[in-house]
């Protein structure tokens, strides 16, 4: 499963990219996981399952479901709760329920 986190400048994103690959690798999932700023979403559709919006950008949900929802690509918005508390483990169950 292809996972990419849509944010601003990516500085709490990426910690909670780490926690992510760490809930998947104790899983022994196979999982790619990144964050990326929407300018490069387009970069980055090759493959993916689920879009992770970041909280602090939700006014973007819109135009990204446009973007790659035809695709066949799931989106959502990250949940502030574990998003702030960097909850990597209950994202990631976020992008696999979505997923399902």
């Amino acid at each position: 499963m292809k996972i990419i986190l849509v944010c601003s400048a990516g500085m709490s994103t990426s910690m909670l990219v780490k926690k992510m690959r760490s809930a998947a690798e104790m899983r022994g999932m196979d999982v790619e996981i990144e964050a990326v700023p929407e300018s490069q979403l387009k970069n980055n559709v090759e493959g993916l399952d689920v879009v992770l919006i970041g909280p602090q950008v939700r006014y973007l949900e819109k135009k990204i479901r446009e973007f790659v929802e035809p695709k066949g690509i799931k989106v959502d918005i990250i949940d502030s709760i574990a998003y702030g508390m960097i909850q990597g483990d209950k994202v990631l169950e976020q992008a696999i329920s979505l997923n399902n």
